[in-house]
């Protein structure tokens, strides 16, 4: 039976002129096959019809809030976490929704993992007309493999997020992050904490020409660099400038339509060389996920690289040390699979 006023898990849904799809987020959470919870909704000073949508619906669950002025992302997700009732939190954007056995599955492995702070899942892509695209966003499902990935990108997907409230209320968004204030609190919380995803997809992500993402790529790679800084720094790392942004590619080839170079591939084979080298000596991250992770990267520059270089390319990749992580890795797959 559900509580309303100590509800298992509080629903989060931030809104900021989302009156095209805040229905259709509402919607999915009140068709969950898991029914103690609250939908707690902010409006953060919409100009459009968004607060009339949510006062459309009569379901008791539903709790509005809505801002005196226009806060921001995240002194709206910190209002959100000091309002939430939920033993569990979970995270919806207003132009998402939620696959219906999202927070069943999410509560069901919290609750039997009490290690956890937070977990997320996969995420399908659609479209801004709500129609299923092919594209599938996978995440790493491991602890240390999603901390290792941490030193590159955001390597969970916020819309998919359920945590434990007690420890967001503990933690908190930083306010100066106006962008990537997700990617900056679940590097903090990683440092303490066991995060997971669920190696299936439990929510849909909607793509549409108003998302904030699309709107400031540019302040978005400054928050990301000041994040990744932060983590090169703990790491025992000496870099420049210059340095971050070939970092940040070493991710992001295929959305940039980036193809490396030689010149980018010798900076790669020595980045990724003294990202290994410091781990040794510092044991920031845990291995053999780390190096797993290194080896991936220099993999995936090769890869890439092979449309403008040729066979060619086979001469650099064996340059890198981590050429022999890649294929005792893939080489273990291959007899897993013969023997599965």
């Amino acid at each position: 039976m559900t509580n309303s006023n100590t509800p298992k898990v509080t629903v989060f849904i931030p809104v900021y002129n989302r009156e095209h799809y805040i229905g259709e987020a509402i919607e999915s959470i009140l068709a969950q096959t898991f029914s103690d919870f609250e939908i707690l909704l902010i409006d953060d000073g919409s100009t459009d019809l968004s607060v009339e949508k949510v006062r459309s619906y009569t379901d008791a669950r539903i709790r509005l809030v809505c801002n005196d002025e226009n806060l921001g992302i995240p002194k709206t997700r910190n209002r959100g976490v000091s309002l939430a009732r939920g033993q569990y939190m979970a995270m919806l954007d207003s132009d998402d929704r939620a696959y219906p056995d999202r927070l069943e599955k999410q509560v069901a492995f919290l609750d039997l993992h009490p290690e956890y702070a937070q977990l997320g899942s996969w995420c399908r892509m659609m479209d801004a007309h709500g129609q299923v695209l092919k594209t599938i966003k996978r995440q790493p499902i491991l602890p240390d493999d999603i901390q290792a990935q941490f030193l590159f990108r955001c390597a969970m997907s916020n819309r998919s997020i359920m945590a434990r409230t007690a420890i967001l209320k503990e933690y908190g968004y930083h306010n100066d992050f106006s962008r990537c204030q997700d990617y900056e609190l679940h590097v903090r919380l990683a440092k303490r904490y066991k995060l997971g995803n669920l190696p299936e997809c439990l929510v849909y992500g909607r793509i549409h020409p108003e998302q904030i993402t699309g709107q400031t790529p540019g302040l978005g790679d400054e928050k990301k660099q000041e994040i990744i800084s932060r983590q090169l720094t703990e790491l025992g790392m000496t870099f420049s400038q210059d340095d971050l942004e070939p970092h940040l590619m070493l991710s992001r080839m295929r959305k940039h339509h980036f193809i490396p170079d030689a010149d980018y591939l010798d900076w790669a084979r020595v980045w990724l060389a003294r990202l290994q080298e410091a781990n040794k000596q510092t044991h920031c991250y845990a291995e053999p996920a780390f190096s797993h992770a290194l080896s991936q990267k220099w993999l995936q520059a090769c890869w890439v690289a092979r449309k403008s270089m040729g066979l060619a390319i086979g001469k650099y990749f064996f340059r890198s040390t981590l050429s022999k992580n890649v294929i005792s890795t893939v080489s273990k797959q291959i007899f897993s699979a013969k023997g599965s």
